[in-house]
């Protein structure tokens, strides 16, 4: 009798798996385990025999093996502990605990077993077969025909293992079938008058259907279908056919019927070559309600007003990638749409994320050189208006191109290392990229993120340094580097507009410039004494850390003169305190004499314990502070860099052997030691729980594009309920807004077989405090495929 438990999991399991079983009906080409089936032996292969006794019947022209039977035949084995050859039929009638090992490796178990000499045809009673992928099929009896047709009689499927414990227990899943006609001519596998089993119960009655040939990697035929739904889109059924054309090129055709929109084509083409592959994504839809996506104030925030006629949407996608030689590549990854959602709103796969980057590009990497030369351009595909100030969609530039280039020579140069850099990029942009103080004031710029024209910059620089290790441990590493640039800026009036603008607000002068050149010398010494101190059941290492970097001052700031496009995400951490550049790009260097001093350590205990931390802080010296100086991002204010004391950082950090760890990392006040920004991290997983949690405060930036603090708390937890079983859940709360920013849970069951996820999540805009849900499930079984719908939604911890 079932136990309550199973009976339980199989209703838990039923809904969302019974609309699997029914997919299933159709033709499928999934990667499913090899059954009964036999290569052809070359002839004149001999037969090797070894059993116990050997007994010749000349009248009846049989030879009988008695006792530990064992045969050898063109890599087929056959063990029995009782075989009967007839030389007349030339058919072999094996009996007593049967096994056949095919050349393939599948494994064939039976009482009983009547074959032909050459291993093509025959059948067997009580039937158990094992394959080389850990699936199974059993059946009260099995022929074969031809060397080609296996029919196998009231036969079982599953790729579930078998329990250890209790042989006899139902699997997870199973299939039953009247009858399993296997095909090695046609290459499919037909089931005819089949249950499908969940953990015992039956649960759909399918005719008939067919899937393809195990031994087929690659078959024409329908793929299994998928469920999504949308608040916009309604609900949908996914149902993919798959072309296979050739053993190096494919099609996949996909058609999805929305309730609200009607219906999705997608096609996609791949195809491979010696030395590489690409595809080609095309998909399109002609929406029957646009409606659906019209704000409050009766704007369809992707093609227009709500009554446009044109309600066609679509997209062309490419990837690709080649190798030219051993050391060089070239690629593609392109995205053309028709509007700057459409991918992301109908969850196209691979063209999908918030920010997509197509770019071509030229790649050459060997032991001590580097090159990349790209043209890109970054695609927003948000679902704001394009005339919302805060959209940024059409402000994104055409990078065309940037260029990298790395260099470290393999022999020493005056006993130290030689490292050589240039950088280039030229952006084009349409439309003026400004932040305004205030949404509602036009005039209220404070912040120029990309001019509308363009600009363009060539940097190369050269650094040498060479480490001196006194007698005492001390480390001193005296360091030259020299970095020349030069570029011109091409700004339209509407930009030179807004840049005078912006200095209004802020009480600056402006010298925007059409051509720069630029030089920065740094003459530097890093100065380390790493120090090791050992105790009975623990060893720590402190290392005092001072450097001094001497420059001129930074050219062309202050004034407002060039644009700065790649090195506006500037943070100032126990992570870059000891940087000799501190700036995240090019568009920026470091000017005037700056040192850095402070401290690094780690420990370790006998009992597998781990400790670190870092701290310190950085000195304006000499010359112009490149951190208190303006540009169009203001990109020095509020970090902690502008004063001539910079603010203190920190990072501790420990971990434990019993899977608990925590940081604490932030930037202080370097006067009043007021927290201007903080990090707490802790986490511990274990089985069966583990947990998470994480807090973030950053002090507000005004000018910087943050007018209020920020605080935020992100909880995650997982754990196993049992062996197979897991219950997850995570959330994100914004302390400043009052809003759960996001939260979700989920459950999942996972066996050697089986797979079944569901979660439930909820996201919440911080401004508007709109609510919207998603709800997911996915069941994958192994060798047959996966059903459901996206469950990433919710981050799950395993």
């Amino acid at each position: 009798m079932r136990s309550h438990r199973q009976a339980g999991l199989a209703r838990l399991y039923g809904a969302t798996a019974l609309a699997c079983l029914f997919a299933c009906a159709v033709p499928t080409a999934p990667a499913l385990a090899q059954v009964v089936t036999a290569k052809a032996v070359p002839s004149g292969t001999q037969m090797l025999l070894a059993a116990d006794t050997l007994v010749y019947d000349n009248d009846k022209h049989t030879v009988t093996a008695v006792g530990g039977v064992q045969i050898d035949y063109g890599g087929n084995k056959l063990v029995a502990q009782r075989v009967v050859y007839n030389r007349d039929t030339k058919r072999l009638v094996a009996s007593g605990a049967v096994e056949l090992i095919n050349s393939d490796g599948t494994k064939i178990n039976s009482d009983h077993m009547d074959i032909t000499d050459d291993f093509a045809d025959g059948f067997a009673n009580a039937l158990r077969v094992e394959t080389i992928d850990k699936a199974y099929f059993a059946a009260e009896s099995a022929e074969r025909m031809g060397g080609v047709l296996t029919t196998f009689h009231n036969g079982v499927y599953t790729a579930c293992e078998p329990c250890e414990d209790k042989p006899d227990k139902a699997p997870t899943w199973r299939v039953k079938a009247r009858k399993i006609i296997w095909n090695g001519e046609k290459k499919t596998v037909r089931f005819e008058n089949a249950n499908f089993e969940f953990f015992g119960f039956p649960l759909a009655y399918l005719p008939a259907f067919e899937i393809a040939d195990p031994t087929v990697k690659r078959k024409s035929g329908f793929l299994l279908p998928g469920i999504v739904f949308n608040s916009h889109l309604g609900t949908g059924v996914k149902i993919p056919y798959y072309f296979a054309l050739s053993p190096t090129y494919d099609l996949t055709v996909t058609g999805t019927g929305y309730t609200k929109q009607g219906f999705l084509g997608e096609a996609e083409w791949r195809q491979r070559f010696n030395n590489g592959q690409y595809t080609l994504k095309i998909a399109g839809i002609n929406q029957q309600d646009p409606g659906a996506f019209v704000d409050e104030n009766g704007y369809n925030v992707n093609s227009g007003p709500q009554n446009d006629p044109n309600k066609f949407r679509g997209m062309m996608g490419t990837k690709g990638q080649f190798a030219i030689n051993e050391r060089w590549n070239f690629g593609w990854d392109v995205l053309v749409q028709t509007d700057k959602e459409f991918s992301r709103t109908y969850n196209i796969d691979g063209y999908s994320d918030l920010i997509h980057q197509s770019s071509i590009y030229l790649t050459g990497l060997s032991d001590r050189n580097y090159f990349d030369v790209r043209a890109m351009r970054f695609e927003v595909q948000e679902d704001t208006l394009s005339s919302d100030p805060t959209a940024r969609a059409a402000k994104q530039p055409w990078v065309l191109p940037s260029f990298d280039y790395a260099y470290i020579p393999d022999m020493s140069v005056a006993g130290g290392q030689l490292s050589l850099n240039v950088n280039a990029r030229v952006i084009s942009r349409n439309r003026l990229d400004a932040v305004l103080a205030d949404s509602a004031v036009p005039t209220s710029i404070n912040n120029v993120r990309g001019i509308e024209g363009e600009s363009s910059r060539l940097t190369a620089e050269a650094e040498w340094k060479r480490t001196f290790t006194t007698d005492d441990g001390l480390q001193l590493t005296p360091l030259l580097a020299f970095r020349g640039d030069a570029g011109y800026v091409d700004a339209n009036s509407a930009s030179i507009a807004a840049v005078n603008q912006m200095a209004t607000n802020l009480g600056e002068s402006v010298d925007m410039r059409s051509s720069l050149a630029r030089y920065m010398a740094t003459l530097g010494l890093d100065m380390r004494w790493p120090l090791l101190f050992s105790m009975a059941n623990s060893s720590h290492i402190l290392e005092p850390t001072a450097q001094v970097f001497v420059r001129p001052n930074e050219q062309y700031v202050g004034g407002l003169a060039i644009p700065n496009e790649d090195a506006q995400s500037f943070v100032f951490d126990a992570t870059t305190l000891f940087e000799r550049d501190k700036f995240s790009g090019y568009d920026r260097i470091e000017g005037g004499t700056r040192a850095n001093v402070g401290f690094r350590y780690s420990g370790s205990y006998d009992g597998g314990w781990s400790t670190n931390a870092i701290f310190g802080q950085s000195y304006q010296l000499a010359g112009q502070n490149s951190f208190d100086a303006p540009d169009l991002v203001n990109v020095g204010a509020y970090s902690g860099l502008q004063t001539t004391k910079s603010d203190y950082v920190g990072l501790v950090g420990f971990n434990s052997p019993s899977g608990f760890s925590g940081s604490v990392s932030g930037r202080f006040d370097e006067d009043t030691f007021e927290v201007r920004r903080a990090e707490l991290k802790a986490a511990y997983s274990s089985t069966p729980i583990s947990l998470s949690a994480k807090y973030a405060f950053i002090q507000a930036q005004p000018l910087y594009g943050f007018t209020t603090d920020r605080h935020e708390v992100t909880l995650g937890a997982s754990t196993h309920l049992n062996e197979n079983w897991r219950l997850f859940g995570t959330g994100t709360y914004d302390i400043e807004q009052n809003v759960l920013v996001n939260d979700g849970v989920g459950f999942a069951y996972n066996d050697s077989c089986f797979t079944y996820i569901m979660t439930y999540s909820q996201t919440r805009d911080t401004v508007t405090k709109e609510l919207s849900q998603n709800i997911g499930f996915n069941l994958s079984f192994r060798t047959l495929g996966d059903f459901g719908s996206s469950t990433k939604s919710v981050d799950t911890i395993q």
